[in-house]
């Protein structure tokens, strides 16, 4: 799909499911400040918005992972797009807790899964990689072939990067901070002079504005 960031970020910023306030920064749950919050859940509420993120990760899969045979999604917010990504390719479906259930059979990966089965990991938002890898490990635990994850968005953290590198995982996204950030200059979403605010978070969010 031609120009596949951009027209993501494009949803996303019209749904209100990225928002940017460079002045007016937001407080993530490990306490960090930052410009940007995202919440990809909202994605769920518009049909136009959901089948395009579908249709994006289907096609992916389709032309270059055409032997997947197992969509996995990471709970919470990949649960759907990922079921969604499954049954449009007619695939089976599992997905990953963060944590092992406490009570019954204390499953970390929910659905029937087999050894060797060539997978595909399917993630809403990559910030650091720590959640997002934990799935991954869960999953080759199980002796799935993890092929890749495919995000609707990451930051592009260098340490996620790096995270990923390590663990031999591939990582594609339908969008991310870059093609945002250049989409909401062009769009009059942020002004000129708030790119290297936004800029300088991306290079160093731990210890931004500290």
């Amino acid at each position: 799909m031609e120009n596949l960031d951009t027209l993501t970020a494009e949803y996303l910023l019209k749904i209100n499911a990225v928002k940017l306030q460079p002045e007016n920064p937001f407080t993530w749950a490990s306490g960090w400040k930052t410009p940007i919050y995202t919440d990809n859940r909202k994605t769920l509420s518009y049909p136009e918005v959901r089948t395009f993120l579908k249709n994006g990760f289907a096609e992916i899969i389709k032309t270059q992972y055409p032997d997947t045979e197992l969509i996995a999604g990471v709970a919470t917010g990949a649960i759907a797009v990922g079921a969604l990504v499954a049954d449009a390719l007619g695939l089976p479906f599992v997905y990953v807790r963060s944590a092992n259930k406490n009570h019954g059979l204390e499953n970390l990966v929910e659905g029937v899964c087999s050894a060797g089965q060539k997978t595909i990991v399917i993630e809403d938002l990559v910030s650091t990689g720590q959640s997002s890898l934990k799935a991954v490990s869960a999953l080759r635990d199980l002796k799935c072939d993890v092929k890749a994850m495919l995000a609707i968005f990451t930051y592009g953290f260098p340490v996620a990067e790096n995270a990923f590198k390590e663990a031999g995982c591939t990582l594609k996204t339908l969008s991310n901070y870059n093609a945002l950030i250049d989409l909401a200059l062009k769009t009059g979403y942020v002004k000129e002079s708030q790119l290297e605010t936004l800029k300088n978070w991306r290079k160093n969010p731990e210890n931004w504005l500290n």
